[in-house]
């Protein structure tokens, strides 16, 4: 499993790819171009969703271009 390096706020991470979460964002940092989330834990919400239409990645962090 390949693993990515990200700048954070703290630093420099690395993370691996979770497997199993695909990730159509082109814009977010952890998303690495070929659908596949390099984030260290996502977390989607709202707790009160109805519907998959009701959830957003929590996690989602804009790529600064």
């Amino acid at each position: 499993m390949e693993e990515r390096k990200y700048e954070t706020d703290q630093g420099c991470e690395r993370h691996k790819h979770i497997k199993g979460i695909n990730c159509n964002v082109e814009n977010c940092v952890y998303n690495d171009g070929k659908c596949e989330c390099y984030a260290g834990e996502i977390s989607v919400g709202p707790h009160d969703a109805k519907c998959s239409a009701n959830t957003v990645c929590a996690t989602f962090k804009p790529k600064c271009y």
